[in-house]
């Protein structure tokens, strides 16, 4: 029995058939890839896109405003020899501004290999208060957002029956955070959980694969008044096991790991990077 398998490993290893990535390759390179990050400017987004850019890859950065964008793209260049850099002005709550942006980068690109929906925005309120104006944006950002960008650049992917979706979700949409009141978001990070497993199982056919990374307390600039305000020491970093909070680079790299071939037969996962928080 063991010689049948060893046979049987070995076919497959020579032959090629139902393996994505030879023993002998770095199946975390990037090399001939083009990648897209939404909210590719600052952060978690950025992080990514540097990641992705120091595995070989080509990256588009898509966010809101045009010097924040260009600023980052000057920055990926000094950081990163040799890398292209696109940038592109898009809100990802409008369908009609992701669809002229996918065909701005098809026309450049030809088509995009890898996407990682990141762009996302929160709202503190309680439920009983929250606006609807509030839990729209975010639901249209958060959510919405995922879907148009995946409809959209997921297209061509289909077309060409190879591609990666990342989708950047949250610990919030698993639990529910302390002390901050989120109703809005951590439903929408709730949803982008089920949108990874769905459009992962309807998409599997076209050797299509969607994952998602759920950062647990990071270390961004925009929760920087939050720090600062203590909110991290009782409950975020009390309920840590690590003790810490992440650096933008660590889910940077979770995300590289389910956006190469080195996860080739992974997809509808959610990999969380929470140092621990929802063990407790």
């Amino acid at each position: 029995m063991m010689t049948s398998m060893m046979q049987v490993t070995s076919k497959v290893s020579a032959t090629g058939e139902g393996r994505a990535v030879s023993e002998n390759s770095n199946s975390y390179r990037l090399e001939t890839k083009r990648l897209v990050v939404t909210g590719g400017a600052r952060g978690i987004g950025y992080a990514i896109a540097r990641s992705a850019a120091r595995a070989g890859a080509a990256v588009a950065l898509l966010g809101l405003h045009p010097a924040s964008l260009a600023e980052a793209a000057a920055r990926l260049r000094t950081e990163v020899d040799g890398v292209e850099v696109l940038t592109e002005v898009c809100d990802v709550s409008s369908y009609e501004q992701v669809r002229a942006t996918g065909q701005a980068l098809e026309a450049r690109w030809g088509r995009v290999d890898i996407l990682v929906n990141n762009a996302g925005i929160v709202n503190m309120a309680p439920a009983e208060t929250m606006s609807a104006a509030e839990w729209n944006r975010t639901l249209q950002v958060n959510l919405s957002g995922p879907f148009y960008c995946s409809q959209v650049f997921g297209g061509p992917m289909i077309a060409a029956r190879s591609g990666a979706i990342v989708n950047i979700a949250s610990i919030s949409g698993i639990i529910v955070n302390r002390p901050q009141l989120q109703v809005a978001y951590n439903v929408s990070k709730a949803g982008v959980i089920m949108l990874t497993k769905e459009l992962a199982a309807e998409w599997a056919p076209y050797g299509i694969r969607v994952n998602a990374v759920a950062p647990g307390y990071t270390r961004t600039d925009i929760i920087e008044h939050l720090v600062e305000a203590g909110m991290d020491s009782e409950y975020w970093l009390g309920g840590t096991p690590l003790g810490r909070m992440a650096f933008p680079d660590e889910i940077a790299n979770a995300v590289l790991f389910l956006a190469s071939d080195a996860s080739s037969f992974v997809t509808g996962e959610t990999l969380v990077a929470d140092g621990g928080y929802t063990l407790w």
